[in-house]
């Protein structure tokens, strides 16, 4: 079953409690799943948000529908925090969290100034969720690490649910990763080809780690641009917003960045269904704010079409 993700629409926070409830409202009747939110802490500029305390307020905001964090920059925390925030989530949105994570990298700048080596970041991934994981399960916990060091650790109350962890990266390392530690894969900048050869990497991976009938959680997250009837103006509409996020040149993107109508962009980004993706968080760039939830809400619709649903 496709699950649809869609980021907090670009006038969200700056509007007022009943448009934010009445936002999400439209959302949750249009077939959208859940909100996902990112996490920085310094990029670029000097830009950023934090991925939980965005995810607890929107928990907040509407009974139903899900929350997640895509992605959470897991190396520039210490795991028994991170821990305690996903068991204090299951207390307040059980059941409606998704918890995706990565290692970063596109600003070096930003982990360095977290006091973080940015060489360390996997391993300090690994290890943080290594902790995380067995601190949820209930245990009290020493582990000696390389980079973290634990004494008689411990989270309680237990988790009522294990929050899935989604885990995000294009590299191989991060596909093994997954196969450890992960309930699925957030793909972004990738082809349908190298999709399934993710899948099938990971796969190995879980079996090597005797988590061979893990039910996978795979995603797909693009930034896409949509328009009602010119695919021009949806193209410009995503590349404005892509350059002033990334700061770098549409054209290093464009590639693997959708945009015309939604059945048009649905149609290009079926393949990865059928690639594995049970989950599409999209990121929808439109020349006028107000379009982004109507256009969002016809994308799952016309997705839902493809699939039979």
């Amino acid at each position: 079953m496709l699950k649809f993700g869609l980021t907090a629409p670009s006038n969200f926070w700056v509007s007022d409690l009943v448009d934010k409830q009445q936002t999400l409202e439209t959302l949750a009747a249009a077939g959208i799943d859940h909100i996902y939110v990112a996490d920085h802490v310094s990029f670029r500029n000097g830009s950023g948000a934090d991925g939980f305390v965005e995810v607890a307020a929107l928990s907040q905001l509407h009974a139903d529908l899900g929350v997640m964090i895509s992605i959470y920059l897991l190396p520039l925390r210490h795991p028994l925090p991170i821990a305690r925030q996903l068991a204090t989530m299951d207390r307040i949105a059980p059941g409606r969290m998704l918890f995706g994570i990565g290692v970063g990298g596109e600003d070096r700048h930003e982990t360095e100034v977290c006091g973080v080596d940015p060489r360390t970041r996997g391993a300090r991934a690994n290890e943080s969720l290594d902790i995380i994981r067995r601190l949820l399960d209930g245990e009290t916990l020493d582990y000696e690490g390389e980079h973290f060091q634990l004494r008689e650790a411990r989270i309680r109350p237990r988790q009522n649910a294990r929050i899935p962890i989604i885990v995000g990266g294009r590299s191989n390392a991060a596909l093994a990763r997954c196969g450890r530690f992960g309930d699925g894969w957030i793909g972004v900048w990738c082809s349908t080809r190298r999709y399934r050869e993710a899948v099938e990497i990971i796969a190995a991976e879980a079996d090597r780690c005797d988590r061979g009938d893990t039910r996978w959680m795979h995603g797909y997250q693009p930034w896409l641009g949509l328009d009602t009837a010119d695919p021009a103006r949806a193209r410009e509409a995503v590349a404005t917003g892509m350059e002033a996020f990334y700061h770098v040149p549409f054209a290093q993107f464009e590639r693997y960045t959708p945009f015309g109508t939604p059945r048009e962009v649905a149609e290009q980004l079926y393949p990865y269904v059928e690639a594995g993706a049970s989950i599409m968080n999209f990121k929808v760039c439109t020349a006028a704010a107000e379009e982004e939830v109507p256009l969002a809400a016809e994308l799952a619709a016309e997705m839902r079409r493809l699939a039979g649903q």
